[in-house]
């Protein structure tokens, strides 16, 4: 992807997480939410993603509907990285 292509990728995330941050960081076990690069296998595939930072990921049948975060929104992926708990130090 071009740096230019990127930027407008970037910014586009930017709009839809404004938009669907309240009801991300209402879902169970969240912990936080961003836009950066999606992630598989610990491995930065370069594309732009949301992110969305859990406690612990859990299986999909343990959630409850409204606890699911959806594989992406508005057409911007959504990858889920589990983070551990977070303390202030």
């Amino acid at each position: 992807m071009s740096d230019e292509g990127r930027q407008r990728a970037i910014e586009r995330a930017r709009q839809v997480l404004q938009a669907h941050r309240d009801e991300l960081l209402g879902k169970a076990n969240v912990v936080g939410v961003g836009v950066g690069l999606r992630q598989r296998g610990g491995e930065d595939t370069g594309e732009v993603a949301l992110v969305v930072m859990v406690s612990r990921k859990v299986p999909r049948a343990q959630l409850a509907e409204g606890d699911l975060v959806p594989q992406e929104i508005e057409g911007v992926p959504v990858d889920v990285q589990q983070m551990g708990e977070f303390e202030a130090h």
